[in-house]
Formats: C-alpha cells, structure tokens, sequence
C-alpha cells in the first residue's frame, strides 16, 4: 500500500494549505477538512454532501474551484476513471487504482503489484508528466 505517513491527516488544515500557497478561507478549510479526514477517493458530489451541513453550505462551484486549486497545488490527485467519473485522491504521491465497475468503488493498488520495465519515449517538444494505471474490475456473478 502506498505510505499515508502523511501529516496532512489529522493535521492543521489551515497550516497546510498556507504551506502550499492557498488561502486558507473558511470555505477551502472546510473542503480539507473532508478530503484530508482519512485516506480517501471522493467525487466532488461525495464532497459537496459531507461538507454542507446545517452550519456550513458551501456552493458545488466553490467544491470544484478549490478541488481544482487543490489539484494544481499538488494537494490532491484527480483520477479520471472516464469523463463521466472523477475522484478526488487525497493521497498525492504517484500511484495506480482499482475501479470496480460494480460497485464504483476506486482502491489503491499496493506498489509491488505492478511493474513497468518500459516507458514509451515522448513525441518531440514533449516530456512523460506521469502514468496513470487504472484497472477496472467486475465483481464476479
């Protein structure tokens, strides 16, 4: 499993946004909060629920400006399973998942689990930003 030592969960939320350039408003507070409660993949929609509460409402534009400033900062990582389902990863270090098309659960897949012995050289005046591997399974019937 990939190293959630992390002090970004159960840290000061307003401390680590400030480390990584971001105001920490009330708002953008609030969103850490639940990104950062535990380990966690959560569409912007799960997002959305566990933040608007009695006390709180925050807008679903606010939710997907922050999680993209959130994306861009290096806070959280966006996995697109296809353009209909994005998570939001609080663990930010490279890593593959599991989609699992039954349930429409997203997992980590544990480092040792895969290898890539060749990468594929990039097409002039570009360069390799990163491999996503998703791996989709189906619960057997």
């Amino acid at each position: 499993m990939v190293g959630n030592s992390d002090k970004r969960f159960g840290g000061d939320v307003a401390e680590l946004l400030a480390s990584h350039g971001i105001s920490p408003t009330q708002q953008r507070r609030q969103i850490a909060r639940v990104m950062f409660a535990r380990p966690q993949h959560l569409s912007a929609e799960q997002i959305l629920e566990r933040v608007n509460t009695e006390e709180h409402q925050v807008s679903k534009a606010t939710v997907y400006n922050t999680l993209g400033l959130f994306t861009r900062k290096g806070l959280i990582r966006e996995v697109v399973v296809d353009p209909s389902k994005i998570f939001y990863d609080s663990n930010a270090h490279p890593h593959h998942h599991y989609f699992n098309l039954s349930t429409g659960m997203l997992s980590d897949i544990d480092d040792d689990q895969i290898a890539l012995s060749q990468l594929p050289t990039a097409p002039d005046g570009t360069e390799l930003e990163g491999i996503d591997i998703i791996v989709r399974l189906r619960n057997k019937d």
